[in-house]
């Protein structure tokens, strides 16, 4: 078991040990989680998670399934255009 200590500003020490074992480099960001008793630090996830159904969809698109090539061609299409 570890020890550390609060400091006036209010600021804790992870020992070294545990830092490199969960792979907690400088400036990883911790979520602090208040169980009564204890506390637990996790990592920040930078997204929340979401399932396809949140996003399925969100492109607006209503037309026919297009084939990869066809979208290639027209993307290409639309670079000739603009210029």
């Amino acid at each position: 078991m570890e020890c550390t200590r609060l400091s006036s500003k209010g600021q804790v020490v992870i020992p070294k040990a545990i830092r490199a074992a969960h792979r907690w480099g400088p400036g990883t960001e911790l979520v602090v989680e208040d169980l009564g008793d204890a506390i637990v630090l996790r990592p920040a996830r930078p997204f929340a998670p979401t399932r396809v159904e949140d996003v399925f969809g969100c492109t607006g698109y209503k037309g026919p399934k297009r084939t990869l090539k066809e979208m290639e061609s027209a993307i290409a299409r639309g670079a000739r255009e603009q210029r």
